[in-house]
């Protein structure tokens, strides 16, 4: 009602509300403990109540997401979704009840009207049903917890195999990355039965999605691990990962390991064969920001710390993070994608580690993509899984198929 204003900080290690008054007096910490306030969902006013979205209760998962009810004055903690899993909630704009659809990466969801004075359910709304899925073989995702490169840090995953694994073959690893530091590389944690690490993993591959250090939904230490480095995109993560699930499944072959991402995927996946040059052996990376000094400053700068020049030695603190420094070190095979209108990421970042890969006299493959923008076609992910299929897997792709690209979600 104008009198009072809600502010989110990490000022504790954690991301939590407070209360301040208009004259910028803090009134109250609302919300507080070793766990996430993630999103504000809805503000009742005359009864003093803050209901938002939390990150780090749940046992099972700490990316699993509960509605949470306190009030002003940081009294009344009261979870409206107790049961385990993640909780995707919508709260009618009048208040009074809200809609949850509840899944786990076990359990399909169920959508339901909730009452938001005590969570009852009041009514079932849609529940989704996989018998078609599991009958046409599909199977979902390993879920896995393993050690951080601390050997301390719980880190949480997805691993993808074929729907008809041998454990007597060896299987080619794909890791797929996105570093953030915005965003981590799993963005949903309920019922995963789309996407391309699933496509892949039938082709003959085990594939690997983590949110490594570095990457939000945790603690702020958690988010702040690789700060001023952006270089390092949790990569050392992604091997102690790969390293202790082969360890555990013995048919993942580690002498055939591979690596993806796009945008900063791309960064990330190009910064993975160069500055491991003994682990990855193929990288496929589409329009990577690959220098952030041709970024965007409020990303980079963001994560990598305010620009400084070094006007003795000539360089600058961002010089670190940049990818065509490491051109020299390439040994495996790099496939490089990037639209020519792409206005997120200029085809020029590549363009600059192009340039250093020929001086390096290193062979690698490439393609401009005509009239794309910061967006991946048909024809990259086509060319994505052929490479792949080419140099880890040691198969010649089919010749000259088409790709299909969908007009309407989920219309082919």
């Amino acid at each position: 009602n104008g009198k009072e204003l809600l502010w989110w900080s990490e000022r504790d290690g954690w991301g939590h509300f407070y209360r301040y008054g208009t004259d910028g007096t803090l009134k109250q910490q609302v919300t507080r403990g070793a766990w996430l306030a993630d999103r504000l969902r809805f503000v009742d006013r005359e009864a003093r109540q803050v209901y938002f979205s939390a990150r780090g209760r749940d046992p099972a998962n700490p990316y699993y997401a509960h509605l949470l009810r306190v009030n002003f004055d940081g009294s009344g903690l009261t979870d409206l979704t107790p049961e385990t899993g993640n909780h995707d909630v919508s709260v009618i704009p009048a208040g009074g009840a809200f809609v949850d659809v509840h899944s786990r990466l076990d359990l399909p969801g169920t959508t339901v009207l909730r009452s938001t004075l005590d969570g009852r359910v009041l009514l079932e709304l849609e529940r989704a049903d996989p018998s078609e899925l599991l009958a046409a073989g599909w199977t979902p995702p390993t879920p896995f917890t393993v050690k951080a490169r601390d050997g301390v840090t719980d880190l949480y995953g997805l691993l993808y195999l074929p729907s008809t694994v041998d454990t007597a073959k060896h299987y080619p690893v794909i890791d797929y990355i996105y570093p953030g530091p915005q965003l981590g590389t799993i963005r949903t944690w309920g019922y995963p039965t789309t996407g391309e690490r699933r496509a892949l993993a039938e082709l003959g591959f085990a594939v690997i999605e983590l949110n490594a250090l570095g990457t939000p939904g945790r603690s702020k230490a958690f988010h702040d691990a690789y700060y001023g480095d952006l270089g390092d995109g949790g990569i050392p993560d992604h091997i102690a990962a790969i390293k202790q699930l082969a360890a555990r499944y013995r048919f993942l072959d580690l002498d055939r390991v591979g690596i993806y991402g796009y945008s900063g995927g791309g960064f990330a996946s190009t910064g993975a064969i160069l500055r491991y040059p003994d682990f990855f052996k193929v990288a496929v990376s589409g329009a990577g920001n690959h220098d952030s000094r041709s970024y965007k400053f409020d990303w980079g700068e963001k994560y990598q710390g305010r620009f400084k020049a070094d006007t003795v030695r000539g360089t600058d603190n961002f010089e670190s993070q940049a990818n065509y420094r490491l051109a020299g070190n390439l040994k495996g095979r790099l496939l490089l994608f990037h639209g020519d209108m792409d206005t997120n990421v200029h085809p020029s970042m590549s363009l600059r580690l192009v340039d250093a890969l020929m001086k390096a006299g290193k062979d690698f493959d490439m393609y401009i993509v005509p009239d794309a923008g910061h967006e991946l076609t048909p024809y990259m992910i086509k060319r994505g899984w052929d490479y792949f299929v080419r140099w880890l897997l040691g198969a010649e792709p089919p010749r000259n198929y088409k790709m299909m690209e969908c007009s309407e979600p989920y219309a082919c």
